[in-house]
């Protein structure tokens, strides 16, 4: 009996100074949490203590971290602009009034087909240019009347008068016809706009009865299949070291280098990247001047441990972190230095050791306790 107890003595013993979990820099992780608290609470450390039964319900998942190379990336501010080549913008030539197309004014997001009429601008001389117009039309009219009545009069005297008098009479009225007939289409023109390319609606700034101007853009008409990303660099030489590309947080869509500007613009050199959706069919989520940060992989590696980006969270600082698990219901947070690898991954190169059970799904919530 007594030899039993010294064995249960010594084997509780070695378990209660067993090392526990041990940080990136070897410290002590899962020392015993002060106050007693049994339910989710931020301890006075700044770790958190996550019950079982609460680790099930926020759907909370650890990972192993491993150490592994990766293709270096940069961050680039962009924005999406429209394929010269699949889109357009409709503006007018004169100045006028906005007149609805044959199937009324389309609005944004409406499919239309290149050469359909969106809309007629009705033009409006100026007063004195109209009286003059309208002169001229009434001297023509008449000129045309009296050319009429020549023509007829010539063609009853035909056989004694000259055949060229009757031809040269005929021109001379066919003329004026023309004149008469142009100029009385003037008075009431209007200017059909089409649609340069069949895509969809992007922009429509024009409204029944609208007085335009020259050059106003009313409509843009765009292909949602096939945008353009224009980003922006500082290194010339950054364009020949950039491999595949992605949109950070936004999942779907891969990018392809086109090309890059030779010329300065605002300080910067633009990078031209064709927008496509990983998946053939599927509408991109992305629209015309919207902001995106375009994540660009290198030629070169570096070294971390690869997660899944939504490992990584803010702390109240503003700090990027991760939570690592120091034991069955405690968490800490680890302050690191991360790049992102594509919009749905990141590599952390500084603040992580080897073996640490990182929090890979639900740390938003875990970094929301209080």
């Amino acid at each position: 009996m007594g030899i039993a107890i010294v064995l249960s003595l010594a084997v509780f013993g070695i378990a209660s100074a067993a090392p526990g979990a041990h940080g990136p820099n070897g410290e002590h992780l899962d020392a015993p949490s002060s106050g007693g608290t049994t339910g989710l609470a931020r301890l006075p450390d700044g770790s958190v203590q996550v019950p079982m039964l609460a680790q099930r319900r926020m759907a909370i998942r650890t990972a192993l971290a491993s150490e592994s190379e990766a293709h270096a990336t940069v961050e680039l501010p962009g924005r999406i602009v429209m394929d010269p080549n699949a889109g357009g913008r409709v503006q007018p030539a004169h100045g006028g009034r906005i007149i609805p197309g044959p199937a009324g004014l389309p609005v944004a997001g409406q499919a239309v087909q290149r050469g359909e009429v969106l809309a007629y601008v009705q033009h409006h001389a100026e007063p004195y240019a109209l009286a003059s117009q309208q002169s001229q039309l009434a001297e023509l009219r008449s000129n045309r009347e009296l050319a009429a009545k020549r023509v007829q009069r010539l063609q009853s005297l035909e056989g004694t008068v000259p055949r060229k008098e009757i031809e040269a009479a005929r021109a001379e009225f066919e003329s004026l016809s023309a004149r008469e007939k142009s100029i009385g289409a003037s008075l009431a023109s209007r200017e059909a706009l089409a649609a340069p390319v069949a895509g969809v609606i992007a922009r429509a700034d024009a409204v029944a009865g609208q007085i335009v101007e020259v050059r106003d853009v009313l409509f843009e008409v765009i292909d949602p299949g096939r945008v353009l990303v224009e980003a922006t660099t500082a290194d010339p030489a950054l364009a020949a070291r950039v491999g595949d590309a992605f949109l950070q947080g936004i999942p779907g869509v891969k990018l392809k280098l086109l090309g890059a500007a030779r010329s300065l613009r605002d300080g910067v050199l633009p990078l031209s990247f064709r927008a496509q959706a990983e998946k053939a069919g599927t509408p991109m989520p992305v629209a015309v001047g919207q902001p995106v940060t375009v994540v660009a992989s290198l030629n070169e590696r570096i070294k971390g441990f690869v997660l899944p980006a939504q490992a990584v969270v803010r702390n109240s600082s503003n700090e990027p972190i991760v939570w690592i698990k120091s034991g069955a219901e405690r968490y800490i947070p680890q302050p690191v230095q991360y790049r992102a690898l594509d919009a749905a991954t990141v590599i952390v190169t500084q603040g992580l050791g080897a073996d640490n059970r990182v929090v890979v799904q639900g740390a938003p919530l875990i970094a929301q306790i209080r």
